[in-house]
């Protein structure tokens, strides 16, 4: 599932490509058959709240996508491909599909999610985008949108208070490990964060939330936002100090490389040493820590 700044990424590039003018849009597979109600409108703006798009078309018609753990875009220049599978929802805009492809740089079924951020298209280049396999695309009004938004917690990305959710914390004996997942506590922070977070806290993941310190929950909101911020700019989420890299020099930082401890079950840990852990299932994702870094008895 992408996390919160993958969704904001995505809001930025279809906002630049299509808002302000009108757009057409379609629902090849048949699931998404009120299309009808954003064809030809004016793309308004396009909004971002943790891991929900919504694209406004202005009078209370918010197209609203959550892509879940399978949904995913695809985008390109120029005309639009032929049909392809399970594809849910189409946007474009008429004016560029009759403009050529850009040169080797169109992403036809480029999957979003697997984007290495490179051979781009600029967002103002890109004529259409592709949805396949969403858990929602559907029609909202701006009042459901809003009530939206109130269910979800404070985003990092949109510069929220973060004072809600840590009211949330500080009351639960759930483990901080299972809060940090959950979007009406934080709104976007997703698995990879939730353990990367965690880990350069020095926070134990079965600590209970309200026995976590106050030191510790603002220090990991103050990482989330460079962290997820940083993280929009090519879809890459680094999470490492490049003191702690054994590949120090300049230019790309190496995959191998990017994270403390997510997926790094194993191996060792980048500051102690020890093995890093993981446990499947826990608040429904793979978790991962250092036993040694994240003791439960570490304090901030």
């Amino acid at each position: 599932m992408p996390e919160g700044n993958g969704i904001h990424r995505w809001a930025a590039r279809h906002e630049a490509a299509f808002a302000g003018k009108p757009v057409r849009m379609d629902g090849p597979q048949g699931r998404f058959t009120d299309s009808d109600v954003f064809d030809g409108r004016k793309l308004e703006r396009v909004l971002a709240v943790g891991k929900h798009l919504g694209y406004d078309f202005g009078k209370d018609r918010i197209l609203h996508v959550h892509l879940g753990l399978q949904g995913d875009f695809t985008e390109g220049s120029g005309p639009l491909p032929a049909v392809r599978g399970a594809l849910r929802m189409r946007m474009w805009s008429a004016a560029k599909v009759k403009q050529p492809a850009v040169p080797g740089a169109s992403k036809r079924h480029g999957w979003y999610s697997s984007d290495d951020g490179t051979g781009h298209l600029d967002p103002e280049q890109v004529a259409w985008v592709e949805l396949r396999g969403p858990t929602d695309c559907s029609v909202y009004t701006n009042e459901k949108w809003q009530q939206l938004t109130e269910r979800l917690g404070p985003d990092p990305l949109n510069q929220d208070d973060p004072e809600r959710g840590f009211a949330k914390v500080r009351k639960s004996k759930k483990a901080i490990g299972q809060l940090l997942m959950e979007q009406d506590v934080f709104a976007g922070i997703g698995n990879i964060y939730r353990a990367e977070l965690l880990f350069r806290a020095r926070q134990s993941p079965f600590t209970a939330g309200k026995d976590v310190s106050d030191a510790v929950l603002r220090k990991m909101w103050k990482d989330a936002g460079p962290l997820m911020q940083a993280g929009m700019v090519d879809r890459r989420i680094v999470t490492t100090l490049a003191k702690d890299r054994p590949r120090r020099g300049g230019g790309v930082i190496a995959a191998e490389d990017a994270h403390y401890v997510y997926r790094r079950n194993g191996l060792p840990c980048r500051i102690c040493g020890t093995k890093v852990m993981k446990m499947e299932g826990f608040a429904g994702r793979n978790l991962f820590w250092c036993p040694v870094c994240q003791a439960e008895e570490n304090k901030a």
